[in-house]
């Protein structure tokens, strides 16, 4: 069930960003009363080391969750693990010092991650002139020049004095309420960026909610290592909860989960619904001062709370040569060296694979790309950046091919409402573009390609076997060489959506198609209902009737099929036809002798048809697989009534 956002308070996680030793913590203490630095060795060396957690509840039920991430480069990818869920930045510089390196790089992967809004904070402004705070401004508005800072305000604060404090939260609050609510009704999200032990509890992980709703009690999966496990216990900004919610800051205590089995990085998520990925299609936007980056280079791949290393794969039309310069743009795909839990729509950091600087980022387009064929353009590419929800799922559902997709993996494919995406779904549906068989959404045109060959295909084998009804199913399967996921179910599917088809049992035929025997086959059927007619129930077996008709065994196989199709002749076995008068003539006298005895031997059955026992034991077995007859011990009983 999904849930619109009215139905919880508004919540809005705020991150810090800024150099080392700029004050962002002791700010966050004055804002919210909570000291971020909650490690021993932070508190010792006075330095952010990992994620500081704070929260700020206004009185109209209005909550903003803050993040204080680290300041000092070495730390740079901490930061990046609690920028993913940000909403709005507060950027922190000091008066006294001004902007430093760390406050470019924080600022650079802000604008990688889009995030839109932020107000900046000019801390120890009790420390300077008011001259200089006026000089170190100029400065902050030529430095955030073209980026979404450029016209936030700039408020001088101070922790130590107070300065501004409480109009920095109004401020603070009139962004937030600005903010579009995270993703409520879609499939629940929430990257892994604490993982600690609670004494009495367990294992307690936290993170920011992307999308989705979480609830007491209920069933949860960890991925990428697909850990089964439920909530034993909801927190929201340090209170206890029955219910969670998209953009709220989360504490989940995970029953039955050993706390060593988790990491920064992992993703708690509704059960069944998404899966990991290692390969990923992207949009990539490189930074003005950022190296150049070629084809197949290592790089530092962030997504969520998660680190990795990658291969940059530049679909740009290339060879191996291709590259994206500074400043530049491309499509590209990232080959992961560890599984990760992304959707299209999601932000991604890059940085150098060493030294270790932010060098891009961008958009995931597709984290489940099909294999690409060499040369192929990017215009797909192009609709998975540009497009609607609309687009962007008959995009996917195109890429996918013959495989299909389920509704399942298309709304755990992409950022949206899953009411949404099955609205578009549907909408798809009712104008024909995407087709449903079974169990699998296709796009129009591939089952309009998978038809032509189908039909071709089947054309194909009436042409080159006049005399069978149809193709084998199998056979044809084979021909079209589609990939079917390895479920017979998923080609009968498609099968029965082409109209001009019959598919009976496991034989295929086109609509119009009928055994048609020409003069010379019509010879040969009349010959070979002769002799078996003739012979009654010593007829030749098919090697012997092929050597008596001057034909292949294949071509007369194909025959007798066609006259036991049509009823003129009953098959024993693989070798042995009788006609269906004779067949008719055996009955009536089984039915004849069974009036005066119960039970019959092989042998009476050989008299009783005039035959040998080379003809009468395939015959009498015949019976018995169609339980006309009934073997007990030697003997035989009627089971025809």
């Amino acid at each position: 069930m999904t849930l619109s956002v009215a139905h919880n308070p508004k919540s809005v996680v705020l991150g810090t960003a800024g150099h080392i030793d700029h004050g962002k913590s002791a700010l966050v203490k004055a804002l919210t009363g909570i000291d971020p630095d909650r490690l021993k060795e932070e508190k010792e060396r006075g330095i952010t080391i990992d994620l500081g957690f704070a929260s700020i509840a206004y009185p109209d039920g209005l909550t903003v969750g803050i993040v204080d991430v680290p300041g000092h480069e070495r730390l740079i990818k901490n930061m990046l693990a609690g920028a993913g869920g940000l909403d709005i930045v507060m950027m922190v510089i000091a008066a006294d010092e001004g902007i430093m390196p760390q406050s470019r790089e924080h600022l650079a992967i802000c604008e990688l991650l889009k995030i839109k809004a932020g107000i900046i904070a000019l801390t120890k402004a009790d420390l300077v002139e008011q001259d200089w705070l006026g000089l170190v401004a100029d400065d902050i508005r030529r430095f955030t020049k073209s980026t979404f800072l450029e016209h936030a305000e700039i408020l001088p604060v101070s922790a130590k004095t107070g300065l501004n404090i409480e109009t920095l939260k109004d401020r603070i609050r009139d962004l937030a309420l600005k903010v579009q609510p995270k993703l409520v009704g879609g499939i629940f999200r929430m990257p892994i960026d604490r993982v600690f032990t609670l004494k009495g509890f367990g294992t307690v992980v936290t993170g920011t909610a992307l999308s989705g709703t979480i609830t007491l009690d209920g069933p949860v999966e960890v991925l990428p290592s697909k850990i089964a496990t439920k909530v034993r216990g909801l927190q929201t900004h340090g209170k206890s909860t029955e219910k969670a919610y998209a953009g709220q800051r989360i504490g989940i205590n995970l029953q039955g989960v050993d706390r060593d089995l988790l990491k920064r990085g992992d993703v708690v998520v509704d059960p069944d619904k998404l899966s990991a990925t290692r390969v990923v299609d992207a949009e990539l936007e490189m930074l003005k001062d950022a190296p150049v980056i070629k084809n197949r280079d290592r790089v530092h791949f962030y997504s969520g709370t998660s680190e990795t290393l990658a291969r940059i794969i530049i679909h740009a039309g290339g060879g191996p040569r291709a590259e994206v310069k500074p400043g530049e743009s491309c499509y590209c795909q990232f080959r992961l060296a560890d599984p990760v839990v992304a959707l299209s729509g999601d932000r991604y950091i890059i940085r150098r694979f060493s030294p270790l600087e932010t060098i891009g980022g961008g958009e995931i387009l597709d984290p489940s790309p099909v294999r690409r064929r060499k040369g192929a353009g990017t215009d797909d590419l192009k609709v998975l950046k540009q497009g609607t929800l609309n687009d962007k799922i008959c995009m996917k559902v195109l890429r996918s091919g013959l495989a299909g997709l389920s509704t399942a993996e298309i709304t755990g494919w992409v950022q949206s409402d899953i009411t949404d995406i099955e609205a578009a779904v549907k909408q798809l549906m009712d104008s024909g573009t995407l087709v449903k068989s079974q169990f699998l959404i296709f796009h129009r045109s591939s089952i309009d390609t998978f038809k032509e060959t189908v039909i071709a295909e089947t054309g194909r084998f009436h042409k080159a076997n006049p005399l069978k009804q149809g193709v084998p199913k199998e056979e044809l399967r084979a021909k079209v060489k589609a990939a079917w996921k390895e479920d017979e179910k998923v080609f009968d599917g498609l099968l029965a959506v082409i109209a001009d088809l019959i598919v009976d049992k496991d034989i295929v035929r086109l609509a119009g198609f009928k055994v048609a025997l020409s003069n010379a086959d019509e010879g040969i059927r009349q010959k070979v209902m002769a002799i078996l007619e003739k012979e009654g129930f010593q007829a030749p077996v098919k090697s012997e009737l092929a050597l008596q008709l001057s034909l292949k065994e294949k071509e007369l196989n194909d025959l007798l099929m066609l006259l036991c199709k049509d009823g003129s002749l009953v098959r024993i076995n693989d070798s042995l036809y009788i006609t269906k008068s004779r067949y008719d003539a055996m009955i009536a006298l089984l039915r004849k002798f069974y009036e005066k005895k119960s039970e019959m031997t092989i042998a009476e059955f050989r008299d009783l048809l005039g035959t040998s026992r080379k003809y009468a034991l395939p015959l009498v077995e015949y019976l018995d697989s169609k339980k006309i007859t009934l073997r007990v011990g030697d003997q035989r009983k009627l089971m025809l009534k």
